[in-house]
């Protein structure tokens, strides 16, 4: 729990020292230390609002009226310890079919992954996955002085449930913990429900999972299907979501983990518990506000497929996603090219070894996105496009 703290209180201080292209980098992957990220930075006197913001996966229409209205209204207990709260986990409880006690609320589901990772990997014990993905469990395990098993993405991008059973098999009593994140971050990929199934099947008994949803509001895929079902049936499976994604809450920390109750009695301490009152009243009215999600999904949707096929008419392969973000491949190592690109005003994701040639791009606003797309075309020439992106 010390550790968990202790990473926290860091990353709040570095990000009050200076504004990052990656802010999620300070606080959803807590104690990652930000010379990893190799991402340029911008000055703290930088215009922050001048950027177009295309770096961290954000939700660039910001909180519906709903969400606002209901945050507003609770400024009245912020100066309270015991308030009222909109009864969120009960409703989280009640939208997912659950109890209570298989709702442990976090600071993003940022903080659900490292506490995930503190309560299973005690004494060594290793986490399971592929690369790339999203780090964060990775770097928690690196910091408690374990590691991770990590496993190639298949020539199509995708993750391969088959070697994740082989090697969950043959080396059962190292590993502490299974991470899958669906759709995965940054391919946008999708593990499907057959596949899901595969390898929830397949893995040794009592093995944890746990299965990363942050993204799963976005997806369209007909064979793509939630694992919290397998909550239910009383498997060793933790789904971890986020209020930071489609219901843009990013800035305001809010996730949560649904579980079997004895496992989330084995997460809870080591849980900060520091949730704000605005942003649980704004996680209950977001819950409801359907509309608005679905609204978001569709504007989301199109600028992917609009710039997506832009760029591939283009001459440059787009990994299809299913998520609010995509990976192009532009060929060349991304990191210089970040920068190239902030010089333009336009921010965008950080490398992911080792796919180190393609360039995670989040959706923003369609102004954003034109402003993406010129940006692209005055640094990389067009070209003939003679292979497909393999999916």
């Amino acid at each position: 729990m010390s550790v968990s703290r202790r990473t926290f209180i860091g990353g709040v201080a570095a990000a009050l020292g200076y504004v990052g292209t990656r802010p999620d980098d300070l606080l959803a992957q807590q104690g990652r230390p930000a010379a990893q990220s190799g991402t340029p930075r911008m000055r703290p006197d930088s215009d922050y609002d001048s950027f177009a913001h295309l770096s961290s996966n954000e939700n660039c229409w910001g909180p519906p009226d709903s969400v606002m209205k209901a945050m507003n209204s609770a400024w009245k207990y912020s100066n309270r310890y015991g308030y009222p709260d909109g009864n969120l986990v009960g409703e989280i409880a009640k939208h997912h079919g659950v109890k209570t006690e298989n709702i442990l609320l976090g600071a993003g589901s940022g903080e659900i992954l490292d506490v995930v990772s503190l309560a299973f990997l005690a004494g060594g014990k290793k986490v399971l996955g592929v690369e790339p993905t999203y780090s964060s469990v990775y770097q928690r395990a690196t910091s408690i002085k374990t590691s991770a098993i990590k496993l190639p993405l298949g020539k199509d991008f995708r993750q391969d449930m088959n070697a994740f059973i082989k090697t969950a098999k043959a080396r059962e009593s190292e590993i502490g913990l299974v991470y899958l994140c669906n759709p995965n971050n940054p391919t946008g990929l999708i593990i499907t429900k057959d596949e899901m199934k595969q390898v929830l099947d397949g893995l040794p008994a009592g093995m944890p999972v746990l299965i990363d949803e942050a993204y799963h509001h976005f997806v369209d895929d007909p064979r793509y299907a939630t694992s919290l079902p397998y909550v239910l049936e009383g498997r060793p499976v933790i789904i971890a979501r986020t209020f930071s994604k489609i219901a843009a809450l990013a800035g305001m920390r809010l996730g949560y983990a649904v579980a079997s109750a004895e496992n989330i009695q084995k997460m809870r301490p080591y849980s900060i518990g520091s949730i704000n009152a605005l942003v649980k009243w704004g996680g209950v009215a977001s819950l409801k506000d359907t509309a608005s999600q679905a609204e978001v999904k569709k504007k989301t949707g199109d600028l992917r497929k609009k710039v997506s096929a832009d760029l591939m008419a283009y001459g440059y392969d787009v990994i299809p996603s299913e998520t609010n973000f995509f990976m192009v491949h532009i060929g060349r190592d991304v990191q210089p090219v970040i920068q190239e690109f902030l010089e333009k005003k336009v921010m965008v994701g950080r490398p992911f070894p080792p796919m180190t040639t393609h360039m995670r791009v989040s959706i923003g606003t369609a102004e954003e996105m034109d402003r993406f797309t010129k940006a692209f075309k005055e640094i990389f020439p067009q070209k003939t496009r003679t292979t497909a992106a393999g999916v």
